[in-house]
């Protein structure tokens, strides 16, 4: 511990945050770092717990607090005090493949399981996290490390976000030919295309590629598994195929024929468009976008948005650098308390309000809060060309495990585009049906028991698809599990 008494002199101080009234200009990432005493200081307020919840991952009242890679926070907080970034940072990635990701867009349940969060403000465990990974690539601690002997083995990976990167990531430093098979044209998954440029910029994603490719991972992109590329080709040529290609079957809208009505789009396909025509201009400026078109555009629009996650607030961050005339977005569930309540102690997961990025912008453009709780979407109304000009909204109640319905909440909304961000209900039919897979009533891949492995197949499966829709952190969590059972099915043992 190189600061005993540095919880008690020093007050948690996040990354500062670029105004709102400055960052809706832009596409850019808008979190200034602190400079490297601040850091630190920050990094000495870790308390060195002897039983540092931080890095445990515990499941308490159904759901997870502290890191699910069981980061070794403690040790890595401890050197940065002391000035080791370079031992820091080899602690950090013995356990993390992806820090730069995780640091931007994890919501930190190594924070919520803190011990200095008990009474107080926990350490800022995300930030001095993404200080290592950067300081790490700018310091030049990260080469690509070439395995010295090959196994010879050949294996195939379908899909590249978070899991199927880790998944090849660990495989590829086993010494195992990895090949990664991408639908899109660019790798990442959620983290490329869903994921907007505020909170993950495309070059990060891009640099990881390229250290990877020096590393000896081949990338294809445009290779659909089950439409352009064949599940057969893979068997024959791959002695182990691992399936990692997401949750993406967003969840329906309860309205006739949605896909009918013009202006009402998923979140992500949103998203998308918005992404890969910013990756065509010159630079992230929303005026630049603005003239550069080709997405789906919220200039001048009503926009109403259904599903209160982290992908509805992207959205609402999104819609208001497009221009948007106006943004709603509809929550099913009651709105969460503003402090925590006697029922949900320390260190479980803190149920308790959010205001995020989304939310800030929109009050400072708007006025207020874009959300409306315990509401939901009743009927769509469109003109006589099929473009929705309003919807009709009711207030709703959970009893019993339904939902009802409040009589006599309905309220009308003018709306010009409808986005759909209420979470997926699992991984696409096609890509499990090219492999023969059977699915869950999660719409999840079935495997063995405790295990990624389908049985009586060389295929495995991992992230997303394996565990149903979750966050960045399990998919590498998964990856990297994943990857120990393939090399232990390749080899006969592991030693990853």
């Amino acid at each position: 511990m190189g600061k005993e008494t540095g919880f008690l002199e020093y007050r948690r101080t996040n990354n500062k945050d670029i105004l709102p009234e400055d960052r809706i200009l832009n596409f850019e990432e808008f979190h200034a770092p602190l400079d490297v005493k601040e850091r630190r200081e920050q990094a000495a307020r870790c308390m060195n717990c002897g039983v540092p919840f931080c890095q445990s991952a515990m499941n308490l009242g159904g759901m997870v607090t502290g890191c699910p890679l069981h980061n070794l926070i403690p040790e890595w907080n401890d050197e940065i005090y002391k000035g080791h970034d370079g031992h820091a940072f080899a602690r950090l990635h013995k356990t993390s493949n992806f820090p730069e990701f995780t640091g931007r867009v994890c919501p930190a349940l190594c924070e919520k399981a803190c011990m200095c969060g008990q009474n107080g403000d926990a350490v800022t465990v995300h930030d001095n996290e993404l200080y290592l990974i950067e300081t790490a690539f700018a310091k030049g601690y990260i080469r690509p490390v070439v395995p010295e002997i090959r196994s010879g083995k050949k294996v195939a990976v379908i899909g590249s976000g978070p899991s199927g990167l880790a998944v090849a990531d660990e495989l590829n430093h086993r010494g195992h030919i990895v090949e990664v098979f991408e639908r899109e044209d660019e790798i990442g998954g959620l983290l490329m295309y869903g994921i907007p440029n505020m909170k993950l910029d495309k070059s990060v994603i891009k640099r990881r590629r390229k250290l990877m490719e020096e590393e000896g991972v081949v990338f294809h992109t445009n290779s659909d598994i089950g439409k352009n590329v064949s599940a057969e080709s893979l068997n024959e040529k791959f002695d182990a195929v691992v399936l990692c290609c997401g949750s993406k079957k967003p969840r329906p809208l309860n309205v006739a024929d949605p896909a009918k009505i013009k202006g009402v789009y998923n979140a992500v396909d949103f998203l998308t468009q918005t992404t890969k025509a910013l990756m065509q201009c010159q630079d992230k400026s929303a005026q630049t976008l603005s003239k550069h078109g080709g997405f789906i555009d919220a200039k001048g629009k009503n926009v109403v948005i259904v599903g209160g996650g982290d992908t509805g607030n992207d959205c609402i961050g999104t819609v208001i650098r497009h221009g948007a005339k106006s943004v709603t977005a509809l929550e099913m569930m009651p709105k969460p308390p503003v402090t925590r309540a006697a029922s949900n102690p320390w260190p479980e997961w803190p149920k308790v309000l959010k205001t995020d990025y989304g939310h800030e912008e929109a009050i400072h453009v708007f006025g207020e809060d874009p959300r409306v709780y315990e509401t939901t979407v009743k009927s769509v109304s469109m003109d006589n060309k099929g473009n929705i000009k309003k919807i009709e909204t009711v207030k709703v109640t959970f009893k019993d495990g339904k939902l009802t319905e409040v009589p006599g909440s309905e309220q009308v909304l003018k709306c010009d585009i409808l986005l759909i961000a209420a979470g997926f209900i699992g991984c696409e039919d096609y890509s499990a049906d090219a492999f023969g897979l059977k699915k869950s009533q999660r719409g999840t891949v079935v495997t063995e028991n405790d295990s990624y492995h389908v049985p009586n197949t060389k295929l495995f499966c991992a992230g997303d698809m394996h565990r149903g829709q979750s966050l960045v952190v399990w998919a590498v969590y998964e990856g990297r599990r994943c990857a120990k059972e393939v090399d232990e099915y390749l080899m006969g043992y592991t030693n990853l």
